[in-house]
C-alpha cells in the first residue's frame, strides 16, 4: 500500500511539473521568439499608445465611422471578458425585435441608403466580439460615411479595398475588412 502511495505521488508530482511548468513555459517561448505579435494579443499600437486589438472588435457609435457586427456581450458592446452570443434562435421574438430595431436605426441615420441591410449589420456573431465585417456589409456604409466626412465616395471604397483581407489560406472564410484597422486608417485620410 505505502509503495503504491508513493509511486502515486512520483507520477502525480513529475506530471505536474511536465504539463503544469515545462510545456506551457515551452509553448509561451516558442511563441515569444516566431510569432510575438500574435502571441502578444495582436495589440494596435498608436502614437504609443494601445488603441485595441485586431482580435477583438469596438464599438463605434459616431455616423463617420463604420459600424461592425452588433456585439451580445454583457454588460458592455465588446466586452472581451464575458464573450458569448445570445442563444437566441430565428424565430426567437426578442432577437426579432433587436434585428428590426437595427434596421430602423441603421435607416435613420442614412435614409437615402435603399440597398438592402447585410445580415451582419443587423445580427451579432456567436462571440460577440468579431472584428470583421462583409465586404457588403462595408459597401453599405460607404456613402454615409463619405458623406458625413466630406469625402468623395471613390476615397472611401479604396480604403475599404486597402484594407480588405482576403480568404485565409486562399480558401476559408469570405473576404472581410477588419473594422478597427478601417477605421484607424480612416481617421488618418485627408
Amino acid at each position: 500500500m505505502l509503495r503504491a502511495l508513493f509511486s502515486t505521488t512520483v507520477i502525480f508530482i513529475t506530471l505536474t511539473i511536465i504539463t503544469g511548468l515545462i510545456y506551457p513555459l515551452s509553448v509561451t517561448g516558442i511563441a515569444q521568439l516566431l510569432l510575438p505579435f500574435q502571441s502578444n494579443g495582436s495589440i494596435i499600437v498608436k502614437e504609443g499608445k494601445q488603441v485595441g486589438s485586431i482580435l477583438i472588435g469596438q464599438y463605434f457609435a459616431d455616423p463617420k465611422y463604420f459600424w461592425g457586427r452588433p456585439s451580445a456581450t454583457m454588460p458592455y458592446p465588446y466586452d472581451a471578458s464575458s464573450s458569448s452570443g445570445t442563444n437566441m434562435g430565428p424565430g426567437n421574438p426578442a432577437l426579432q425585435r433587436e434585428v428590426k430595431d437595427r434596421i430602423v436605426h441603421l435607416k435613420s441615420v442614412d435614409p437615402d441608403n435603399g440597398n438592402d441591410i447585410p445580415v451582419d449589420l443587423v445580427t451579432a456573431s456567436g462571440s460577440g466580439l468579431d472584428p470583421h465585417i462583409s465586404l457588403a456589409a462595408a459597401a453599405y456604409q460607404i456613402r454615409r460615411i463619405a458623406r458625413i466626412r466630406k469625402l468623395k465616395e471613390s476615397s472611401v471604397r479604396a480604403l475599404v479595398e486597402t484594407y480588405t483581407e482576403q480568404r485565409q489560406f486562399g480558401l476559408l472564410g469570405e473576404p472581410r475588412v477588419n473594422v478597427v484597422r478601417l477605421n484607424m486608417a480612416l481617421d488618418e485620410m485627408k
